[in-house]
């Protein structure tokens, strides 16, 4: 028998603006009747690539895979300032969806390197942001986890600066170990500030709950971080791609109230979804009678105007839309 009696979805979740602006633009072209191509997935999310798919917009890994005249969309990441150069060169007409934060960034390293800082960059060495970060600034010294660290060398004239999606205690907590290090500290604190609030909000539905759910791809570094900090606060967590991981009622054994939050590259729908199968499988009777009304009465409690950072899908429930 079931024992799951309500779900609650953490606020501020679905896509990042970043990622929403830049799958936006892909459907605009393409509503436009233009050949569009993303360069890269547009999002770390299978079931949405799929989606564009099926509206003609087509995943290339590289420029020479763009047909002559085609739109191609640049994905959130960003990418290194030569690849643009080349699809204006070629002919493509560019749309670019690097996300504001990321052209921010961009424009930060460019400024380091011209003030002459040996530059640490706090990323994931192949993270396609990364890649594209690298082409403003080759000879940046990339570390992720703190074995890294001591490749970092000496230097009077040293800045930090790090990948958006990287967690703040991390850099925190690299920016402590350069200060005896270096003689000058130049720290640039990129981490994003929706990273910060899904971390902030995720923790506060944690506290509440009696079982996490993290929706996310499993190749998300965010996602995965979510998924730790439910720990750090003793709640447990399980971390799925979407509502097809969810087979086993085993799982929920025992918890009476489950929380679903997700990475920034996971749509709102899926909550809602894994919501509902939450309680479709594991729900006491009662809550799997009404497993729709109770989901779609968690995405409405969420998705207050007030806390959106992304565009929400229109539920009988949930009459506000487009972004906080």
């Amino acid at each position: 028998m079931g024992t799951v009696e309500d779900v609650r979805i953490a606020k501020r979740t679905g896509f990042c603006y970043g990622v929403r602006e830049a799958i936006d633009k892909a459907k605009e072209a393409s509503a436009a009747g233009k050949t569009t191509h993303t360069l890269g997935q547009v999002v770390h999310n299978e079931g949405v690539v799929q989606d564009l798919q099926e509206m003609g917009i087509r995943t290339v890994e590289t420029l020479d895979d763009v047909d002559h005249g085609a739109a191609v969309v640049i994905r959130a990441h960003g990418v290194r300032p030569d690849v643009m150069e080349r699809a204006n060169a070629r002919g493509l007409e560019v749309i670019d969806g690097t996300c504001t934060w990321v052209i921010q960034e961009q424009k930060e390293l460019a400024k380091l390197v011209e003030e002459g800082y040996t530059i640490v960059l706090l990323g994931t060495p192949k993270h396609p942001e990364v890649v594209g970060l690298l082409g403003f600034a080759p000879d940046a010294i990339v570390v992720d986890e703190d074995e890294d660290w001591d490749r970092i060398p000496r230097k009077k004239k040293m800045a930090l600066i790090s990948q958006s999606t990287q967690p703040p205690w991390k850099f925190e907590k690299l920016a402590a170990y350069m200060v005896s290090r270096s003689h000058e500290l130049k720290i640039v604190n990129t981490v994003c500030p929706v990273t910060i609030r899904r971390q902030e909000d995720t923790l506060e539905a944690a506290r509440e709950v009696d079982l996490m759910v993290v929706v996310g791809g499993r190749s998300s570094a965010n996602t995965k971080e979510l998924t730790r900090l439910c720990g750090m606060v003793g709640t447990r967590a399980i971390q799925v791609e979407g509502v097809r991981d969810l087979g086993d009622a085993g799982a929920f054994d025992g918890a009476r109230v489950v929380g679903v939050t997700g990475g920034t590259s996971t749509p709102i729908e899926d909550l809602h979804a894994v919501a509902r199968r939450i309680l479709e499988l594991a729900g006491t009777p009662s809550a799997r009678e009404h497993a729709e009304e109770i989901a779609t009465g968690a995405l409405s409690q969420a998705a207050t105007p007030a806390g959106r950072t992304t565009s929400l899908p229109k539920t009988s429930a949930s009459p506000t839309s487009g972004a906080a």
